[in-house]
């Protein structure tokens, strides 16, 4: 039930522990002003599950994306069990390639969004993000989960489970942040 919902017990822990870092203001949030918001950017840890799947499925529905990851080899593919959830919920990550944090190009109006407060923590702390709205993807999702654990090398029912909340979370995005869509 654990592994199949949560990944693992360490990611319902940190799920649990990051209702009240939202709640009381220690998740590194920055908010956003939706009518500056030009482009969305997802960022995860490697680049190649949660944030790579939700730049997929956000350029799909026709949103200015982007996404990179904090701790990666730029040019590296998605992983092969993300690639084949994706493409059963209808998505295709075989072309994508990631990106590392240090070859990620900031733009005026991107939103950073996160999979965990830690990667939020990260973000604040770098020079060249800290200034830029950063916001949990879970935020998204109904109900609310605002860590999405990462899903690389754990159970395949994790995997799918974790890809379709990222696909519930961006098709909120869309209503959410309408300055973002490609005209």
């Amino acid at each position: 039930m654990i592994r199949a919902r949560f990944g693992t017990l360490r990611g319902l822990v940190r799920l649990i522990l990051s209702y009240p870092q939202l709640a009381l203001g220690l998740s590194a949030s920055r908010a956003a002003d939706p009518a500056q918001v030009r482009r969305l950017v997802f960022v995860c840890q490697g680049n190649i599950c949660r944030s790579a799947f939700a730049d997929v499925v956000a350029r799909r529905a026709g949103l200015n994306t982007a996404s990179f990851g904090l701790s990666t080899t730029t040019g590296r593919a998605a992983h092969d069990p993300a690639i084949a959830a994706a493409h059963a919920l209808g998505h295709d990550l075989s072309q994508h390639r990631a990106i590392d944090m240090a070859d990620y190009v900031p733009q005026e109006g991107d939103l950073l969004l996160a999979m965990e407060v830690r990667q939020l923590h990260r973000l604040a702390a770098d020079p060249r993000l800290s200034h830029m709205p950063r916001l949990l993807l879970g935020r998204w999702t109904r109900p609310m989960l605002p860590h999405l654990h990462d899903p690389y090398g754990l159970d395949d029912r994790y995997m799918a489970t974790c890809l379709a909340r990222i696909e519930q979370a961006v098709a909120r995005l869309i209503s959410a942040f309408p300055g973002a869509r490609l005209s």
